[in-house]
């Protein structure tokens, strides 16, 4: 899924995510006033936001981006702080249960926030995972609709303001640097490719048009600006691109290859100031749960030798004979397990993917008794960020219905996209995985936004991960190979276990992780390595997978051993989900109150 970082790009949006809220409450009632409470802090956020607006459909301030400098964030931080103290003014014993629960989910999110403020310049700021220099493209391509001539001109003006913008990009890269926190080596080259793509093509030379240029002629022609307008305001955001967006990517390409000469080899955070303290906040802030990173090391290496116990079952059931060492290299080498490399492979990869979303839409009312409105569709990742971009990831709808959920591919190595791990990778980031828990929090109208809308890693990417199996229970993996291609990306989150705490608490080395990788998975070393670096960059965050899908799989055994012939699949789904992302504790908690038949 989109990280809060690839969202916004910024501290400004961070404010936003804990402090979004509206609820239903009766009037004068102390559930009211806190409804109210919320949605001034959703307000404010909004109105700090421009990024936020366009996220949520919002066509007011779209002609901006967000303030990244740090007079802004330390104005966030204070205005934290504030809402804290406003929210203690509500007695939780005076709540409704739906009110109590939002006091502590905001209660928790608002002090996590205040917490880790200290740590802000520990979080890179750009990554090959995101930052914004890939919020600008993503968010006006996704998210800024052309529907008129104010919208064109909108787009314009974010045009030329990249300039600006990224000015204050690189003075928060400075303010990293000065409190000795830089990125390992490798990244500055993949975050500099992507926005070198974004400068090819017309305007800037004389080939096809640059990714941008494309966007906004296609959505200006689709739109009702009157066509005697259309050659002017392309004029004008030819010229945006080759001024303010040029200027500003340029700044930043600068600055980046001048701090790629400064940059070393030491890939964990371990090297940073305080960074064993700092693996301990992400692994916490990741889990939500307060775990040790050595117990979690232990973990993934007892869970990688279970799953791959259950692949020698699969050899056995195949007939093949030999190591799984060996069954791991047939995978590899076997040409029939992958598409081609090829304009028509990628054409039918894409239509594999349709044909299995169509599928399983028709199979997810068996598992929910709650569905979303919103649809999916299945998009290839585009070409100027694909060589950066994670394999496969969920872009949420806006909460308008202005577009679907988009389960996209990357195709860029078709190598790194076996057919056997085509329908797990879809179950996990559409149906039944990201997009049914994502949108059943979206359209739940009764809860208050900053629930609906949050970002809880482990809940999501648990969910995620339990989406795989769940598909696996009701025959969704009839090949035997399919069945190993969910095992091989069940092993992967067990392994990340091992790699993710070996290279922030043990001091491995890119190297040491990848080949722990290529020892103990099917994927080809490419694919490894690419997976290692994004450990690197976003430590703990990996682990959040693993952790969450156990918690959910014990919640359901003991949902299952409580009611016994009551218990109803659906209905254990629609109690996980009802509330939105939640941290696990409190999820444990719900699930607990419901079982016991009373309110948390």
């Amino acid at each position: 899924m989109i990280t809060r970082r690839e969202f916004a790009g910024s501290a400004a949006a961070l404010t936003l995510w804990p402090a979004l809220g509206r609820a239903q409450a009766a009037p004068g009632s102390a559930d009211e006033r806190l409804a109210a409470f919320f949605e001034t802090v959703f307000q404010r956020g909004l109105d700090r936001s421009p990024l936020a607006q366009s996220h949520l459909g919002i066509k007011r301030d779209q002609d901006k981006w967000d303030d990244l400098s740090e007079a802004h964030a330390l104005e966030s931080q204070r205005l934290r702080e504030q809402d804290l103290a406003r929210l203690h003014q509500f007695d939780p014993a005076r709540l409704s249960a739906a009110s109590r629960l939002s006091w502590r989910m905001f209660d928790r999110f608002t002090r996590e926030a205040i917490a880790d403020f200290a740590w802000r310049n520990h979080d890179y700021a750009m990554t090959q995972m995101g930052g914004i220099h890939t919020t600008i493209p993503t968010t006006l391509i996704n998210n800024h609709p052309i529907a008129g001539r104010a919208d064109a001109e909108a787009y314009v003006l974010r045009l030329q303001r990249v300039a600006p913008l990224m000015a204050q990009a690189i003075d928060e890269l400075r303010r990293q640097e000065a409190a000795g926190v830089r990125p390992p080596l490798f990244v500055y080259g993949q975050v500099i490719a992507p926005c070198e793509n974004l400068l090819r093509g017309r305007p800037f030379e004389s080939s096809s048009e640059a990714p941008l240029l494309a966007d906004f002629r296609t959505k200006l022609a689709a739109s009702q600006v009157p066509e005697a307008d259309r050659p002017a305001l392309l004029a004008r955001a030819e010229d945006a691109l080759r001024g303010g967006f040029a200027t500003g990517y340029r700044s930043l390409i600068a600055y980046l290859r001048g701090a790629q000469g400064r940059a070393d080899d030491r890939d964990g955070v371990w090297k940073l100031p305080g960074g064993a303290a700092f693996y301990r906040n992400r692994l916490a802030h990741y889990t939500t749960l307060p775990l040790e990173p050595r117990a979690v090391h232990a973990l993934g290496l007892r869970e990688v030798a279970a799953i791959q116990d259950e692949m020698r079952a699969i050899m056995t059931r195949v007939g093949f004979t030999g190591t799984l060492a060996a069954f791991f290299d047939h995978m590899r080498g076997d040409r029939r397990f992958y598409y081609e490399d090829s304009a028509a492979g990628r054409d039918a990869y894409i239509a594999d993917a349709r044909r299995l979303l169509d599928q399983v839409k028709g199979r997810q009312h068996e598992l929910f008794g709650r569905l979303p409105r919103a649809d999916v569709v299945v998009r290839p990742v585009e070409a100027w960020r694909e060589r950066s971009a994670a394999k496969a990831f969920y872009s949420s709808p806006p909460p308008d219905g202005s577009r679907p959920g988009i389960f996209y591919v990357n195709l860029a190595d078709m190598g790194a996209a076996p057919k056997y791990q085509l329908p797990v990778t879809l179950y996990h980031e559409a149906i039944p995985g990201h997009h049914i828990e994502t949108c059943i929090a979206y359209e739940q109208q009764d809860i208050p936004r900053f629930r609906r809308f949050a970002s809880i890693a482990a809940f999501s990417e648990g969910w995620g991960l339990y989406a795989e199996r769940l598909a696996k229970e009701i025959g969704l993996y009839p090949d035997p190979y399919d069945d190993f291609g969910r095992l091989s990306l069940s092993l992967m989150r067990a392994c990340r276990l091992v790699v993710d705490t070996g290279i922030h608490t043990m001091r491995w080395t890119r190297a040491q992780a990848t080949a722990y990788f290529d020892s103990n998975m099917p994927s080809s070393h490419y694919d490894n390595a690419r997976e290692i670096d994004r450990y690197i960059v976003l430590p703990g965050q990996a682990c959040s997978y693993y952790i969450g899908m156990q918690k959910i799989v014990a919640l359901r055994a003991r949902a299952r051993a409580r009611q016994g012939a009551r218990f109803d699949i659906r209905d254990f789904h629609d109690r996980v989900l009802e509330n939105g992302p939640l941290p696990l504790p409190i999820l444990e908690q719900m699930i607990d109150a419901w079982l016991a038949g009373r309110a948390a």
